[in-house]
């Protein structure tokens, strides 16, 4: 099973990191190349453990669906993501988060997966698919950090809980 490992710098508070990373309206636009969008479950805010998403994209060329279930939780530390229904055969994401203490936090992504399809998965992780999915993971971990390093996180749903 292929595994990709990404980790970021990010020049904000822990929480306010956390709490970007499980915003279902950062994540529609960080993918908005895609036109994700959430079409079931929780559509807008940040999710929460036991909660659903299902999302709706375009991606290598043919419109998706797939739903996800936080599995796991540890309040701004961690917190995963399962696929319940989708392309994939299995993935899990996990994201993890810690602080240097200064108000930067170093956000690390595992994303576990498995190819459907067998043998022609296992090609298309070699030719393309393990390099797709790092992208579209860079891309929003790239979005994600330019929120979190600006002003802009305050206009997202769910986030007006946050201190300056």
């Amino acid at each position: 099973m292929p595994i990709i490992y990404l980790e970021t710098t990010i020049n904000a508070p822990l929480k306010r990191v956390y709490d970007l990373a499980r915003s279902i309206d950062l994540h529609i636009q960080s993918l908005e190349h895609t036109n994700e969008k959430a079409i079931a479950g929780k559509t807008t805010g940040l999710i929460e453990l036991g909660e659903t998403v299902t999302w709706e994209a375009r991606h290598l060329g043919f419109k998706q669906q797939l739903t996800s279930i936080i599995t796991d939780e540890q309040p701004h530390h961690l917190f995963a993501d399962e696929m319940v229904r989708g392309a994939f055969h299995s993935f899990r994401h996990e994201h993890h988060f810690k602080s240097d203490g200064n108000d930067t936090t170093i956000m690390n992504d595992i994303f576990i997966y498995k190819s459907p399809l067998g043998i022609l998965g296992t090609v298309a992780d070699v030719l393309f698919l393990k390099n797709y999915m790092t992208r579209l993971l860079e891309q929003r971990n790239a979005t994600l950090k330019s929120i979190a390093e600006s002003e802009k996180w305050k206009e997202l749903p769910g986030m007006d809980h946050h201190i300056a």
